[in-house]
């Protein structure tokens, strides 16, 4: 009995070797593939130390250089392995015997950049995936990024074509990424039945290995969050224990479907078998959990949306505002995902109390739908202090750890069309198509488009989330994969960002990664661009619209319905045309930097002068055009505004009908008159006829003065102090010792008796030596004392 023990561990350790050499073997079997019915070796795997071997064993190498954690490398594994498999099984030209690899010396390799970084810098490989072409050992040619098959082909072609001349077909059919077989391949397997079984058995072992689901589900038990690991990423999706677990049904539906299919495949080894197989691969899929197939972006975008296990309750159920504290604040809004429109009051406050009304028809009107509060900030201090409340009201949006100030007027409905907006933006950043998002610029004006792919990380969907709530009341913001979004909008890189304004795209630049995911740098462009082409101008706008900019603006009246469309149309249609007009001119002047640059940078090296090539190489090509005003379009309602515009500019819309203003707020002046002295009307060709005599220098057109020229006169004096500072600082300073100067010195002359003084009976003065009593004596004669007038002789 002693003996047994060792007997078992005897047993048990050959049973492990078996296991073990079986494991192997299989693993060899797996690395071959077929292509065209012929067994293909794996890819050569090159190493520091076998390169030089084998890059000197063919007088063709082409190799792929990549990172195994690269997004774009791993979408490009398929398309080079069908390259080399394709090339293996490949024939010359009236030679069907013929070994590719020993006919044409040509071989496939890989390089791992990750475990072998030297050798992949060595070749120069500075980006993924990268593919060389070597010829006897010297790089002769390479490729850098993602290329297609027809790219790649091509390459291979050319050096073939170099080898054996007149041996490539001249027209070559080339497979898709993934493909098993050359277009037009017929297979030379026995009989569709034993192809049909086969089959059959792979798919239902292979791809659903029944007996190991059932004992994972019997055996493991799944944890309390389920992982979904889609691309390089890992996104962890609670699970409350109490639920069924959705895992386990899966399995259990895997299982019965392999089950299924086997029984199938045995029974009725046809055609329809292997259409039932499909059918059942179909179903699996549809019943697996969509986080499981989705792209990163859904598994973020849940993984963000999802942060506890307590479900969702129905928002502000009363109708009421309810009154918030220091604790119900943090456990009720910033402790939990919920949106929340919040009013931070005074009770002494007349403006809270004039807005209350209003406030509490809001939260009846967002009964169900959105839940409203109010903080005293008499009785609540500190929290007011935290939230950096500055002035009552004060109006804020929060979502969780996120809010957005409320700027707008408060009217009841200005209070509801922000809410409606708030509800929309807290449900995350919509996923659009091509359909989806022209529907959705015909009720959107301006919206922000987010370009992704499969290797978008999580960072930027972070980043992406931190957005929308700034954008509230201002503009849409979506996200789209949609292949066909990218050709629209000419999209080759990811993530991108944009804004379409009436179809019209304006792209965001970012030079690193770190400023696409900067929010403030992001948001500084969004407020750039996010009002429409030709805006309406209200009170609560009107500031960033006019501040710093030429505005045309046009003083319609919305009653005319027909007139008003009309001119909105024109105005449209001549703000398209002035910003195409300067986008052509942007690039010119660009293109005419760089030719000057280039100009010098040829001349000192004609004249072979290293310092002066020097200088030219390090000129920028700045084109900051701050010094110059945009112009940008809008219109106001001339019948809402009608004692501003009057008051303002003299104008009655229901007299003179729609007009238009080119307005330049910060210099408190206006055209209103053509060169021809007649009316600028809302007429594309009267607009842009105007605007260009208008940007010269110096101005064709006299412009009006929207105040008194007195008043004018104080304007241009606080405006040249503020414009320039240091400058000003410097006048008064020296205007100031000049001042000190002058009673400085009259103070000294007085002290040494050098004013005159008036007496009675004329003009005394000291008769000392070198003083003005001889010049007065000298002059007026007498002795410089008392004189009372001239002395006969």
């Amino acid at each position: 009995m002693r003996w047994l023990p060792l007997f078992l561990g005897a047993v048990h350790l050959a049973l492990a070797a078996s296991t073990t050499t079986t494991t192997e073997e299989e693993d060899d079997v797996a690395a071959y593939t077929k292509f065209n019915d012929v067994s293909i070796p794996p890819l050569l795997e090159l190493t520091p130390d076998n390169w030089e071997k084998e890059s000197k064993a063919s007088k063709w190498l082409m190799v792929k250089h990549y990172s195994p954690y690269c997004p774009h490398c791993i979408d490009f594994a398929p398309t080079y392995q069908t390259l080399y498999e394709f090339y293996y099984t490949s024939k010359p030209v009236g030679d069907e015997n013929a070994n590719f690899t020993n006919f044409y010396d040509f071989r496939f390799g890989t390089i791992n950049c990750v475990a072998y970084y030297d050798l992949c810098s060595a070749h120069k490989a500075s980006s993924y995936p990268t593919t060389s072409l070597f010829k006897n050992g010297e790089q002769v040619e390479a490729l850098k990024g993602v290329k297609s098959l027809v790219v790649l082909s091509e390459v291979v072609e050319k050096a073939l074509e170099e080898t054996k001349p007149g041996t490539r077909p001249a027209k070559l059919e080339l497979p898709k990424p993934g493909d098993t077989s050359a277009p037009g391949f017929v297979s030379k397997v026995g009989t569709l039945k034993e192809a049909t079984t086969e089959d059959t058995k792979v798919d239902s072992v292979q791809d659903v290995p029944k007996t190991d689901l059932v004992k994972d589900a019997a055996k493991v038990e799944q944890p309390e969050k389920d992982t979904f690991i889609t691309g390089n990423d890992e996104y962890l999706m609670p699970t409350p224990k109490t639920e069924e677990k959705p895992v386990d049904k899966v399995v259990e539906k895997v299982a019965e479907k392999a089950t299924e299919t086997k029984a199938a495949s045995e029974a009725d080894p046809s055609v329809e078998a292997k259409a039932k197989v499909e059918k059942a691969k179909e179903e699996e899929k549809k019943s697996t959990p969509a986080a499981y197939y989705e792209a990163p972006a859904a598994a973020a975008a849940a993984a963000a949306s999802i942060k506890g296990n307590k479900p969702k309750s129905t928002p502000n159920p009363n109708g009421i505002s309810q009154p918030l504290t220091a604790e119900s604040f943090q456990s009720q809004v910033t402790m939990t995902q919920e949106p929340w429109f919040i009013k931070f009051y005074a009770p002494w406050c007349h403006h809270c109390q004039a807005m209350a009304a209003n406030w509490a028809q809001v939260a009846r009107e967002m009964k169900g739908r959105l839940n409203i509060g109010e903080v005293n900030c008499e009785q609540e201090q500190r929290l007011c202090k935290d939230v950096r409340v500055t002035g009552y009201p004060t109006i804020q949006f929060f979502r969780g750890g996120e809010r957005a100030e409320y700027t707008g007027l408060r009217g009841l409905g200005d209070f509801l069309a922000y809410a409606e907006k708030a509800i929309d933006i807290s449900n995350g950043v919509q996923d659009v198509d091509a359909a989806s998002f022209k529907a959705l610029e015909e009720k959107e004006e301006v919206i922000f488009v987010y370009f992704y792919d499969h290797a978008t990380t999580t960072e930027d969907f972070l980043a992406l989330e931190r957005l929308p709530l700034s954008l509230i009341g201002r503009a849409k913001l979506v996200k789209t994969r949609d292949p066909e979004m990218y050709d629209r909008f000419k999209i080759t890189t990811w993530p991108r960002l944009l804004v379409s304004r009436e179809g019209r795209p304006t792209y965001y630049q970012p030079l690193t990664p770190n400023e696409m995911r900067g929010t403030r740098q992001v948001l500084n462009w969004m407020k750039s661009v996010w009002l429409p082409i030709v805006p309406e101008m209200t009170a609560s706008n009107a500031r960033e619209i006019m501040d710093g900019k030429i505005v045309v603006l046009g003083l319609l009246n919305r009653d005319d319905e027909e007139s008003f469309t009309g001119a909105i149309r024109e105005m449209k249609s001549a703000a398209n045309e002035w910003m195409d007009k300067q986008i052509q001119l942007f690039q010119l002047e660009r293109q005419e930097l760089r030719n000057a640059k280039q100009l010098r940078i040829e001349e000192a090296e004609d004249r072979n002068d290293q310092r002066a090539l020097r200088n030219a190489k390090n000129i920028r090509i700045n084109m900051d055009r701050a010094d110059r005003k945009e112009i940008t379009f809008a219109w106001v309602d001339g019948t809402f505004w009608q004692r501003w515009i009057r008051t303002t500019y003299g104008i009655d819309v229901k007299d003179t009908g729609d007009r238009i203003i080119i307005n330049d707020e910060d210099s408190r002046r206006y055209w209103d008159q053509t060169t021809t002295g007649n009316p600028i009307v809302p007429s594309r060709t009267s607009i842009l006829e105007t605007i260009t005599k208008i940007s010269q220098n110096p101005l064709n057109i006299k412009p009006k003065l929207t105040i008194s020229a007195f008043e004018k006169m104080f304007f241009d004096m606080r405006m040249t102090f503020s414009e320039h500072p240091y400058l000003t600082m410097g006048c008064i300073l020296g205007i100031a010792f000049g001042c000190l100067s002058w009673f400085r010195n009259s103070a000294r002359a007085q002290r040494r008796g050098t004013h005159f003084k008036l007496e009675e009976g004329g003009v005394s003065a000291p008769a000392e030596k070198g003083s003005t009593g001889g010049f007065i004596q000298s002059v007026f004669g007498g002795n410089g004392g008392n004189s009372n007038g001239p002395k006969a002789d």
